[in-house]
Order: structure tokens, then C-alpha cells, then sequence
């Protein structure tokens, strides 16, 4: 299955999708539900939370009726305690611009590796009015692995910093929402 044959759907409004979002989230973190940072209860109040901020969009993958994945956001404002819990402060610049944040992607194991987390993250950033997106990843995620992915789609390290005193420390990173185009100059 590629990313082709998945149908992708906005979603707005939390009680629409609350029940498949949590049902993802559980089988993807299914090894980590007994830690309480990782547990459903805590996840559903930060969906929640997330879900009550401003610009709050889900997409959500297809196979037919299944889903396979999702990924959300929220815009974030200049003022937000996002800005304000990083490690190392970001310019005044970098703050000041329109933002989204990419607060949770999750995609069900068995249809990793084949374009489609990328393409879920594509799609929803493609109608957004912002113009930088910004991530926290845990950099052990994968063996590192999530993180260099993320700097594969152009991401770079701009700080970190820990949401939950009971979670891990996060790496931020910040990426224009509109890539350049990749040079066809193969440098020879």
C-alpha cells in the first residue's frame, strides 16, 4: 500500500474524531501505556487541550474505512507558553512569525515505510495559512531514527524543551511550511 491508494480527510472539530484518534494512538503506543506520561488518560487531555486551541487541524489517513494514521496541529501564537518553555529563548523573529505546530503524529506499524507519514504531513500543511511549522521530538525516538527523518523533510534543531515534568526532554525543530524546490543542478 503507498501513499496513492490512502484517502486523506480534514477533520476540525475533536468529537468527530476523538475515538479514532485515541484508538491509533493506543495501538501505536501500546508498549508505553503502563508509564503515566504515556498512558490514554493523559494522552485524551492533551488532545484535548491541543484540540481547544486556536487553528486546531487533524488529517487523518484512509484505507477505505480503516485508518492507518493521523497527524495534527494548532497555530501557535507569539505569546504562546510554547515559545516561552524552550531551553534556549528563540529570536524575537522566529516567535513573531505565523506558526503551526505539529503536536502529534501517529501512524499504525504495519503501514510504516512507505511514504505515507510523509505524505500525511505534507497534506496537512498544504492549506495552512502559517509559514514555519514547528516539532518536538523525543531525539531517542527510534534510536534517533524519527529524528533524522524529520530533518530528512527539512526540519532543523532550534531548541528543546521538556512540556511534562514527567516526559521526556523534546527537541525542537522548525522548518519553513513552503520548501524551496530541490535543484535539478546534480553538480556536474
Amino acid at each position: 500500500m503507498t501513499a496513492e491508494n490512502i484517502e486523506f480527510r480534514r477533520a476540525t472539530d475533536i468529537d468527530e474524531v476523538l475515538s479514532l484518534l485515541i484508538d491509533i494512538y493506543a495501538t501505536v503506543r501500546a508498549d508505553l501505556l503502563h508509564d503515566p506520561h504515556y498512558s490514554v488518560e493523559r494522552y485524551s487531555e492533551r488532545l484535548a487541550r491541543h484540540a481547544a486551541e486556536p487553528g486546531w487541524e487533524a488529517i487523518i489517513g484512509f484505507d477505505g474505512d480503516q485508518a492507518v494514521g493521523y497527524a495534527y496541529a494548532n497555530t501557535v501564537q507569539p505569546h504562546d507558553r510554547w515559545w516561552r518553555r524552550m531551553s534556549a529563548p528563540l529570536p524575537q523573529s522566529v516567535m513573531e512569525r505565523p506558526t503551526i505546530a505539529l503536536k502529534e503524529g501517529m501512524l499504525l506499524p504495519r503501514w510504516r515505510g512507505r511514504g505515507l507519514a510523509r505524505a500525511g504531513h505534507d497534506e496537512l500543511l498544504a492549506t495552512r495559512p502559517e509559514e514555519q511549522v514547528m516539532l518536538m521530538v523525543n531525539p531517542q525516538a527510534g534510536g534517533g531514527k524519527v529524528k533524522a527523518l524529520y530533518e530528512g523533510w527539512g526540519y532543523r534543531e532550534v531548541s528543546s524543551q521538556q512540556p511534562s515534568m514527567d516526559g521526556p526532554v523534546l527537541t525542537a525543530m522548525l522548518r519553513a511550511i513552503r520548501q524551496p524546490a530541490a535543484s535539478a543542478d546534480t553538480g556536474h
